[in-house]
């Protein structure tokens, strides 16, 4: 019989220590009186992963504790406790400690990271019973139940109400709270919460009636099933109370001046209308322009005047201060007193020591002075308001008043009316004449104001077209002197012109035995036009640079000019600027020669005039041909522009002979002759004796040698003398400069072209334009013949 009690023990005692070698020892602690075969221990312990085979890799061996008391008495609990190690018995089934939910897709996180800050709100009421007071039997105590999903913790509110002498606020503070007996071992989970249903905490029932709508859709979500919502009976107390208290009135009524919830709404918040006042009126009076400010915190107003400029008027900060505008102002004065708040029937006080002092009002407020001030309801544009017998029109408004107006009152036009006065007819000013001392930019500015002050010129006219590096900005002309005098006929005049300022020079070149001593003959200034009074109040006007083109007559003062030619640069600046300068504007004179001009005629006379069919004629040809065409008659600015278009190019790099003779006449005049020294330090340099040095080597041995010839000239040389490879033959190069031994004729002096009529030119030599004329591609771009 002991056998089978200890049999029956060990196989529901598990978790005991085996040993093959040993003897078993008694969970007792008492030796076993025989001894079992190793197959029992492994068939019996194996279901309780005992074995051995089971014991391969395990490190934890702890047991759980099976005894107990209970109420003082020794027993056995170890129903639900795991076994060895923490593993679970068979038939052994764990209660979970928090909320399960389904699984979802996505990524596996903690619970106090999914559902962080997410709360279920239900609604709920306990009956209390009241058993101590006749006007009540029960309360409906209503409450908020808060469930926090990241730890299962539970909190309890019951919302203030005011004069219920009951302590309220936080009911349960948050903490995991347990299931009601017998089940205190387990908490509350989500899936104990529903609408319509009672719970139980710490022996309190909670009836659920409702709750959020965030807690409906979660729980939804996760497969429980609402119940439909119910409703929270009214306390009967507090209904009797409140009908008690809606027909009880005050003996001394409450008369609260509360504008805080205003200005807390409305602060910094203004409206603004752009108004007028019409004081035309009266004496001396004008539309004034003003601002209206209203502001909402307070429903004051504030008025500005707009002062333009030189209206005459002090400026003042405010026309009217920040108050609130009466309707029906000026209303008259008042007595002290007459505009009060309240009205105070009786004041008193105690006779004790400890004096209370009091005070009586009229709640029917007899004799009150009721004022009517402006509200944000009266204003509106095209309305006019009384501002202490002002009447002030509103015109506009700004964006933010249209969207207050907009937003709370839904008006939609906003139609402005012009609060401008129309402009006062404007006095034309007149000056005094011009008085003949200085220039009259300088007599006009000292009847300007008290103080005279100078003229101030163009000053961006002048950076922009005062003279620079190789741009003069001077539009220079050759001149002659139209006049009935056989003397005067044969002088010749050059006529300069500064963009930068629009004065004119007058200079005549020396010429030797004409009789005339030459040198300035008008000083620079500018040039008014004929026919302008000298004594008058308006601004003369003088002469401008468009006026100015070859072929054209100009009055200087009386002296009649005609511009016959003009240099390279006064050329190349017209033709730049053919907007300014339409003579110069080849597009415009090749349509003119298409629309007035015959193919055939014009073809007729180049030919004749080509007899060695070169299809290019001089200079002098040219200009007879198109002078003589049958059509409106051309200007010799825009026969110049035609011949400068279509112009045979000129080889402009000089013969080598011409630049050796340039060289000599040169070392000539600085008696240079040391050239054997050249030629020997070129051969010092000619270390494999090629006989040949790279030009750059030539040309640092002449700086440094200090060849008495300018930079230019001496580029020229070395371009003429150096092969393919950019090498030089020293001594050839040496040999050619040396003008003692291998001297060249002087250079003759270049004679200029002369025209065909130089009585125009009045004898003196003046050069061409141009000395060939390729007219076929004149033909070509005018009619589009073909070769």
């Amino acid at each position: 019989m002991a056998t089978c009690l200890r049999t029956d023990l060990f196989a529901q005692l598990p978790g005991l220590y085996l040993c093959a070698q040993l003897d078993p020892i008694d969970i007792l602690g008492e030796a076993l009186p025989f001894a079992l075969p190793l197959s029992f221990w492994q068939r019996e312990l194996a279901p309780h992963g005992t074995s051995p085979g089971a014991l391969m890799g395990k490190k934890k061996f702890h047991k759980s504790q099976h005894w107990g008391f209970c109420n003082n008495v020794r027993m056995l609990v170890s129903e639900d406790k795991p076994g060895i190690g923490g593993k679970l018995l068979l038939g052994q089934n764990t209660k979970p400690k928090y909320s399960v939910f389904p699984k979802g897709m996505g990524i596996e996180s903690p619970s106090w990271v999914a559902f962080d800050k997410q709360v279920l709100s239900f609604d709920a009421y306990v009956e209390d019973e009241v058993p101590d007071k006749s006007q009540e039997n029960y309360r409906i105590r209503c409450h908020k139940i808060y469930f926090y999903l990241e730890d299962d913790t539970v909190e309890v509110n019951e919302p203030v109400l005011k004069n219920s002498g009951l302590p309220q606020g936080i009911f349960i503070r948050r903490h995991r709270i347990s299931l009601p007996p017998p089940n205190e071992d387990q908490f509350y989970t989500v899936h104990h919460f529903n609408v319509n249903t009672d719970i139980v905490f710490y022996g309190r029932t909670f009836k659920i009636y409702d709750c959020d709508t965030f807690t409906k859709n979660f729980l939804t979500k996760i497969g429980i099933k609402l119940n439909p919502p119910g409703q929270c009976p009214e306390d009967p107390y507090m209904k009797t109370r409140r009908e008690k208290l809606d027909c009880m009135k005050p003996l001394r009524p409450y008369e609260p001046f509360d504008t805080l919830k205003q200005f807390r709404e409305y602060d910094k918040k203004v409206l603004r209308f752009f108004c007028v006042w019409d004081d035309s009126g009266s004496v001396f009076g004008d539309r004034r322009e003003l601002i209206l400010h209203y502001f909402l915190s307070d429903d004051t107003i504030e008025i500005k005047e707009v002062l333009p400029r030189n209206s005459g008027r002090d400026f003042k900060s405010l026309f009217l201060q920040r108050r609130k505008l009466p309707k029906y102002g000026p209303p008259g004065v008042y007595q002290p007193g007459q505009l009060t708040d309240r009205t105070v029937l009786n004041v008193y006080g105690g006779c004790s020591e400890t004096r209370t002092y009091g005070y009586l009002l009229d709640k029917y407020n007899l004799g009150k002075l009721d004022q009517e001030f402006y509200k944000d309801t009266d204003l509106s544009i095209g309305t006019t308001i009384n501002v202490w017998g002002r009447k002030v029109l509103l015109c506009d408004c700004d964006d933010f008043t249209k969207t207050y107006y907009r937003t709370k009152y839904g008006i939609e036009n906003f139609t402005s009316i012009p609060c401008k006065a129309p402009p006062p007819p404007k006095i034309e000013r007149k000056f005094p004449p011009y008085t003949g001392f200085s220039s009259e930019e300088d007599s006009f500015r000292s009847c300007r104001g008290i103080m005279p002050t100078p003229h101030q010129r163009n000053f961006k006219k002048f950076m922009e077209f005062d003279s620079y590096g190789n741009m003069s900005n001077i539009l220079r002309f050759f001149a002659k002197l139209i006049t009935h005098k056989c003397a005067d006929m044969e002088r010749m005049f050059v006529i300069s012109y500064f963009l930068h300022d629009d004065t004119i020079s007058v200079f005549e070149p020396v010429e030797r035995n004409s009789g005339y001593t030459g040198g300035m003959f008008l000083k620079r200034v500018r040039v008014k036009k004929p026919g302008h009074e000298v004594f008058k109040s308006e601004f003369s006007e003088y002469i401008k640079a468009e006026e100015l083109y070859v072929g054209a007559k100009v009055d200087v003062n009386g002296y009649l000019f005609l511009l016959v030619n003009a240099d390279e640069y006064t050329l190349n600046y017209m033709e730049r600027h053919s907007d300014k300068f339409p003579l110069s504007n080849i597009e415009l004179i090749i349509q003119k020669l298409k629309e007035e001009c015959k193919s055939r005629e014009l073809k007729q006379m180049f030919t004749t005039a080509d007899c060695m069919h070169t299809k290019m004629v001089d200079f002098n040809t040219f200009r007879e041909i198109m002078m003589t065409l049958p059509v409106g008659k051309l200007t010799d600015q825009e026969v110049i522009t035609i011949a400068r278009r279509y112009r045979v190019p000129e080889d402009l790099c000089p013969h080598r002979n011409v630049l050796v003779a340039q060289a000599h006449e040169q070392l000539k005049k600085n008696g240079f002759e040391n050239f054997e020294r050249l030629v020997a330090m070129c051969v010092y340099q000619d270390r494999e004796k090629k006989k040949v040095l790279p030009s750059k080597d030539i040309k640092r041995l002449c700086k440094s040698s200090r060849l008495p010839l300018n930079a230019d000239l001496l580029e020229s040389l070395l371009s003429r003398f150096e092969d393919s490879e950019k090498q030089i033959n020293y001594k050839s190069f040496f040999c050619a400069l040396n003008w003692r031994v291998n001297p060249v004729p002087e250079l003759e002096v270049v004679s200029y072209i002369k025209e065909r009529s130089e009585d125009e030119w009045l004898g003196m030599p003046s050069p061409i334009p141009v000395k060939r004329i390729y007219y076929l591609n004149l033909l070509k771009d005018v009619f589009g013949l073909e070769e």
